[in-house]
């Protein structure tokens, strides 16, 4: 059966592929994604909620342990998702020129309490974390599909609901050069299959590869699958400590090796003995592994 789902899901993405060389000029906006050898990196940063902030001091966080920039996260719906505020997009603005730390990307965490797949306030959260994306100058905005959110392809109607949704703010990040990073506990097969129906170059995967460790899939298969339709990584390994655990991190840098990844790549991991000092250490682990030029 899963040899079956692989095969039919390769001719999707090749049938998809002839349907879109007609838009590679649109397609060409989404550098460094599709980055060539000579010119992949790779930048590693963390979640902000792991730094035990959701305000622009998760920056100073990152700085005292040496990390290139913070996934920002747009906050919850108790506090109406403050980043859509100009005046707290302009402090983390500032923060980031004071520190030197990036902003790498735009969480919408909110989304595991208030449904994108059923709930039309999430839909209306991920049009304004488009908005979000390009008033910082970030590329990605990544929906997050967990606890409540949490998604099955066995209830069509959800994902029928997902997918209008999707096909709706993809137009939109579309125009504004804007990529929406799903991230979900489906199956590489499942996602590509969203991807599909949503047809737009504007969406793709944004994959953790301790989120699908926990599901018993192969990340070194799944990596190579989904190829280039994943936008951004997070790091992490239930609670062991990175290079300690059940994910060889060096066969990872194979995989995306692979399908050429360049970009971000973000520590959501375990922290045992503290978030400064492990997230150095994860730090200078994995510069081991990914260095700054690929």
């Amino acid at each position: 059966m899963n040899d079956l789902r692989q095969n039919v899901t390769r001719r999707d993405v090749l049938a998809r592929g002839v349907r879109w060389a007609a838009l590679g000029a649109l397609v060409s906006r989404f550098e460094p994604l599709l980055a060539s050898p000579n010119s992949r990196w790779f930048k590693i940063g963390a979640c902000e909620w792991n730094l035990g902030r959701r305000d622009p001091s998760s920056l100073e966080v990152a700085k005292e342990i040496g990390l290139d920039g913070v996934q920002v996260d747009m906050g919850s719906a108790d506090s109406d998702l403050p980043l859509r505020k100009p005046e707290v997009q302009k402090a983390y603005l500032a923060m980031a020129e004071k520190t030197g730390v990036e902003i790498a990307s735009v969480a919408l965490a909110a989304t595991n309490v208030v449904p994108l797949k059923s709930d039309p306030r999430a839909a209306q959260w991920l049009m304004d974390g488009i908005d979000v994306c390009k008033a910082l100058g970030r590329q990605i905005i990544m929906p997050a599909c967990f606890a409540n959110g949490d998604l099955d392809m066995a209830k069509t109607a959800e994902i029928d609901h997902l997918v209008g949704v999707l096909k709706e703010a993809a137009a939109k990040a579309e125009k504004l050069s804007i990529i929406i990073g799903l991230e979900s506990y489906l199956s590489a097969e499942d996602n590509l299959r969203i991807l599909e129906r949503v047809g737009s170059p504007a969406l793709k995967v944004y994959y953790d590869v301790g989120n699908s460790t926990d599901k018993g899939r192969d990340v070194l298969k799944e990596i190579p699958l989904l190829g280039k339709e994943i936008c951004e990584f997070h790091f992490k390994d239930a609670g062991h400590r990175l290079g300690q655990g059940r994910i060889d991190f060096r066969k990872v840098r194979d995989a995306l090796d692979k399908i050429g990844y360049s970009g971000w790549i973000q520590l959501e991991a375990a922290a045992p003995n503290g978030v400064k000092r492990d997230y150095a250490d994860y730090y200078k682990f994995l510069r081991t592994i990914y260095p700054e030029r690929g």
